[in-house]
């Protein structure tokens, strides 16, 4: 990975693969394709190919695509569902898609039910409720980080004759690879971890094998044009070359910071699955390799206003939203969902980075106290 899949210009003899930002691909004199995989970069980028292939192995799986974002990719998988199927999704889950599966199952009477995923009775008894084509798993699930039992999650699924999709974005392929546990797709918000530097959006979808379904998701992808861009592209596979490193000292610091603010006066929870307290650790021990992944949450005694104000004092952390960046970052996550979300408002949301450990206990310490 480090090598970016051991590229080489042997002409050149450069190991960092050029851009390549041609929108056509020329003909020859008798209007033959100089190559006939190629015609328009709309869905034939490149660059964008070269990622797509060290994700697909990384994730083991037999087909990626690569999208400008991880809303168009998990929008586009949806897509490929017809009127009147069902999706079941968790309750806690990245948000904008939660919202955006509303209106839009709702406007192409698509029907979606959700589960909660702390209870996986309430997730079978959603599921076996009706005939469903696909269920949707976010595991660990932002931000409050249940962890799905994903073998379990795939037995019920494939049970009813449904697919499942696991959001695995927290996890990375380094930690977790789904597809091991018979998951039907795969997706990640590549804009955090896989790029790792905040500068670059994008999304990934990695199909297990390609079905019907991966066939209609190309489609999708090549009709409405949601590509990542040659540039984009170059960056995202660019940031896959430090994705062991960044994550590995990611895992390392949120275990640490986890491990010393447990218990702490004026905390009240840390929520974080490398926790032997935390409610899913078994599940996570035991399909979580390498670490537990760079996110974590902390609940606040006082309420509210004291969790904002802790949030207000810290110098270190960047107040920002996102996650995944070699910075470390905060949120009070209630305070953007806004009405209906199911996060409680004493938490904060934490990204944690790859700097100094040290420093941002000190810097949290400090909020802590006033």
């Amino acid at each position: 990975m480090a090598q970016a899949g051991h590229y080489l210009d042997k002409e050149s003899g450069s190991v960092v693969p050029p851009i390549q930002p041609s929108t056509t691909f020329a003909r020859n004199e008798q209007g033959d394709l100089y190559n006939s995989n190629r015609i328009y970069a709309r869905d034939q980028s490149v660059n964008a190919e070269m990622a797509e292939a060290i994700l697909c192995e990384l994730e083991e799986g037999a087909s990626c695509k690569i999208f400008a974002s991880g809303m168009a990719a998990a929008t586009a998988l949806v897509q490929t569902l017809r009127p009147g199927d069902r999706i079941v999704a968790p309750t806690v889950m990245y948000w904008s898609l939660r919202a955006w599966l509303i209106d839009f199952c709702d406007d192409w009477n698509i029907k979606l039910a959700f589960y909660d995923p702390r209870n996986e009775a309430d997730m079978v008894a959603v599921v076996k409720a009706a005939p469903t084509e696909i269920l949707w798993i976010e595991t660990p699930a932002n931000p409050t980080w249940e962890v799905v039992d994903i073998q379990r999650a795939v037995d019920l699924a494939h049970s009813v004759g449904a697919q499942l999709v696991a959001d695995s974005t927290v996890s990375t392929p380094l930690i977790t690879k789904p597809i091991e546990y018979g998951a039907d797709f795969v997706f990640h918000s590549a804009t955090k971890y896989i790029n790792g530097h905040s500068d670059v959006v994008a999304g990934a979808l990695i199909a297990a094998k390609e079905d019907a379904r991966w066939e209609r998701l190309c489609k999708v992808r090549a009709q409405q044009g949601g590509i990542l861009g040659p540039f984009e592209s170059w960056l995202l596979l660019r940031g896959m070359r430090t994705m062991h490193i960044r994550v590995e000292r990611a895992c390392e610091n949120a275990m640490k910071l986890a491990q010393y603010f447990e218990g702490l006066s004026g905390v009240k929870e840390v929520i974080y699955p490398g926790l032997a307290s935390h409610a899913n650790h078994e599940v996570a021990a035991k399909q979580m390799t390498g670490g537990f992944g760079g996110m974590l949450s902390i609940r606040f005694e006082g309420g509210k206003e004291k969790t904002a104000a802790i949030m207000g004092r810290m110098k270190r952390f960047v107040r920002a939203t996102s996650l995944g960046g070699v910075e470390s970052l905060v949120e009070h996550r209630a305070l953007v969902e806004g009405e209906g979300t199911p996060v409680p408002d004493d938490l904060l949301r934490f990204s944690i980075g790859i700097e100094n450990i040290q420093d941002l206990i000190d810097d949290l310490e400090q909020a802590i106290r006033g």
